[in-house]
């Protein structure tokens, strides 16, 4: 069965996406945030393979979520209040996050 999102929203300080499997996950919106998968937060490798991880710096902003777009049937990308939307987290990325979150 193909992954499928079936209902995001934004509960308190949490996102909770319904899945088409009849399960759901919770993420509290700073760890969301801090597991971006983009490169500018979470690095990118080199031509060897090595990965060199930025310093990220975080603000109050950088955890309150003011919206998401669907990308593609595939993927989820938050948009945070301090600008950043550049990551995009595949919907296999979230349930794996979910997984090991609980």
């Amino acid at each position: 069965m193909r992954l499928e999102l079936r209902n995001a929203q934004v509960i308190g300080n949490e996102l909770a996406l319904a899945w088409n499997d009849e399960t759901e996950s919770y993420f509290a919106l700073e760890f969301l945030r801090r597991a971006c998968p983009c490169a500018a937060c979470g690095g990118e490798p080199d031509v060897l393979g090595n990965v060199s991880r930025p310093h990220v710096t975080y603000t109050d902003k950088s955890f309150q979520l003011v919206g998401f777009d669907l990308v593609g049937g595939y993927a989820l990308q938050p948009r945070w209040a301090d600008g950043h939307s550049s990551g995009i987290y595949s919907f296999t990325y979230l349930r794996r996050l979910g997984e090991g979150a609980g």
